[in-house]
């Protein structure tokens, strides 16, 4: 990657702008001052530059993707982009809809009973070259999740359903997976143990369908380019340029086309550079962009209208526990543990209206029995303590054998907000304890590869839920997740899961979560750094663009173009 120049001069203008800004917002709070900047925007309008982010007479939207999709084989597929993209082209049995309801989609019917599921596919479900969509779709799909050569790090979300962990771990044929198709409408699921929530679990990426026949055409490369892919959502793929453009267009054969008002949404641009997204939608080219620390003070000056939104995520700092890396040892993970302040990073460095600082995996809107998780059963406190801290330090310098702790990696993504975190803890672990932490920087899919492979000390890392159960974090550390890309172990761990996804009394779940939420801090498996918030700004003429913690985000699936805005 070529060095980047930085204007100095410009940069202390553009921090002197910010800190006004952060001081008003300190004063008055984010929500009195974006009701100012409103009022003189309306007195003054606002101006996007051409009309390329929005074509009516087309029906067009132009957007921005912040990373190139990695995967979108909807069996391996693990990442928020990925995601997105697929909830765009394709759809499972039942969706959410915009409040977050469950809803009818390929099923348009279904009983689900603890022991149980069938599913009823409506007769108009249409693959995108005018075939139907069957239950054979699904039951294949879900073989090829769970079968061990697909190596799918989503396995673990099947493991509800019959006999999927054990096909996972090469005890059974994936013929003796617990999802058979009665004929051809019909799609019956018998789950591993009670479950009170598989209507909102089957809503993930990981249970989508999949036609045998063209997935086997594709020889391994299914979901690899457009013309890789059959599509049963409200779009079809219908350009990829890797690493530059995505294109889809309204899908024809879809069974609600006609509630789809936009004909095309074309991703023209695929860059996590904030100042380009930041410049693309000034000028007319996008019609929504993230703001981030660096623009965030810009999009105030030029009197937009933005909006925030809680995403779900909870993002940390995750410690390699693999034998080969020094990290696997707990007084080293606790002195590190020590010296973080969450609350500095988010109110200090990070300074985005809309994070909330980190305490714990489990983000603060999941439920517990009678009240949310976390008032029921309130994460422990982390006190900064640095001379305690470095007195782990010495007790695993002791135990591994070391004078001195060698430089330890930590990777990274290649973007604006990764950067400033990962340097702030590069000088926090140098001030305090002496620590050498070298960063390596990745675009997107390349950090995904090298978390996967374990090439790293600590990683900056991030979880969004699934579905809406306290379930999608807490499984996330269990030693068969293959997303626990730390590897971290722990037989206490793993029971209290156990629990978890077996117990059908909500206050035995709770405080089977309240002992793992108790673990991941008494072995310091992860340091806490936010649950993530966004502020974004869209097009005035953009309407019906559903934000959602959980699913597709953004869902530009059911937006529109108001003309009248124009």
């Amino acid at each position: 990657m070529a060095d980047v120049i930085v204007d100095e001069s410009s940069f202390v203008r553009a921090a002197g702008r910010q800190l006004i800004i952060y001081g008003l917002i300190t004063l008055f709070g984010f929500t009195a001052i974006m009701f100012m900047l409103d009022a003189m925007a309306s007195l003054v309008g606002t101006d996007t530059g051409s009309s390329r982010a929005i074509d009516a007479e087309k029906s067009t939207i132009t957007l921005l993707l912040k990373e190139e999709p990695p995967q979108l084989d909807s069996t391996k597929a693990t990442d928020q982009v990925s995601g997105q993209i697929l909830g765009h082209v394709m759809e499972g049995l039942l969706r959410q809809d915009a409040q977050q309801k469950i809803q009818a989609a390929v099923a348009e019917k279904w009983d689900i009973t603890p022991e149980g599921a069938t599913f009823h596919l409506r007769a108009d479900a249409r693959w995108s070259d005018g075939k139907p969509v069957t239950a054979h779709d699904f039951v294949f799909a879900w073989r090829t999740v769970v079968n061990p050569a697909t190596a799918s790090e989503y396995a673990f979300i099947m493991y509800f359903v019959k006999n999927a962990e054990a096909i996972n771990q090469g005890k059974l044929p994936t013929t003796e997976l617990g999802a058979t198709a009665v004929d051809d409408r019909t799609l019956k699921v018998m789950f591993e143990r009670p479950l009170t929530f598989f209507d909102k679990v089957v809503t993930f990426k990981t249970f989508l369908p999949i036609r045998e026949d063209f997935y086997q055409q594709t020889n391994g490369r299914y979901g690899a380019d457009a013309e890789e892919m059959l599509y049963n959502g409200p779009f079809s793929i219908t350009s990829w340029v890797h690493g530059a453009s995505l294109k889809v267009e309204k899908n024809q054969h879809y069974w609600r086309r006609d509630e789809i008002r936009l004909n095309n949404i074309n991703w023209a641009y695929i860059t996590s550079d904030a100042s380009a997204s930041f410049n693309f939608f000034k000028d007319g080219k996008i019609a929504a962009a993230s703001l981030s620390p660096d623009t965030l003070s810009n999009a105030l000056e030029q009197r937009w209208h933005i909006k925030q939104f809680q995403d779900g995520g909870v993002f940390f700092l995750e410690f390699n526990h693999r034998p080969d890396r020094l990290t696997r040892n707990l007084n080293l993970r606790r002195a590190m543990q020590l010296v973080t302040d969450p609350n500095e990073l988010v109110n200090k460095v990070t300074k985005l209206p809309g994070y909330l600082v980190g305490d714990s995996l489990f983000p603060g809107y999941l439920d517990g029995v009678k009240d949310k998780f976390k008032t029921e059963k309130p994460p422990k406190k982390i006190v900064r303590d640095i001379e305690a801290a470095r007195r782990h330090l010495e007790l695993a310098k002791q135990e591994l054998g070391l004078e001195k702790i060698p430089p330890l990696t930590l990777l990274s993504t290649e973007d604006p907000i990764s950067n400033v975190q990962a340097e702030y803890y590069q000088a926090v672990f140098r001030d305090t304890l002496g620590l050498e932490i070298k960063i390596d920087k990745q675009i997107f899919k390349q950090r995904l590869a090298k978390m996967t492979a374990g090439e790293f000390d600590l990683v900056s890392a991030g979880w969004g839920p699934d579905y809406e159960d306290l379930l999608t974090f807490g499984d996330l550390f269990a030693s068969w997740n293959l997303n626990n890309r730390g590897r971290y172990a722990s037989d206490e761990y793993d029971r209290q899961v156990r629990i978890a996804q077996s117990s059908t009394d909500q206050a035995e779940r709770v405080e089977a979560f309240a002992r793992m939420q108790d673990l991941i801090i008494d072995d310091a498996v992860i340091l806490f750094n936010y649950e993530r918030g966004a502020s974004y700004v869209t097009h005035p003429q953009l309407k019906g663009v559903i934000r959602r913690v959980i699913g597709s985000d953004p869902d530009y699936t059911y937006a529109w173009i108001d003309e009248g805005q124009g």
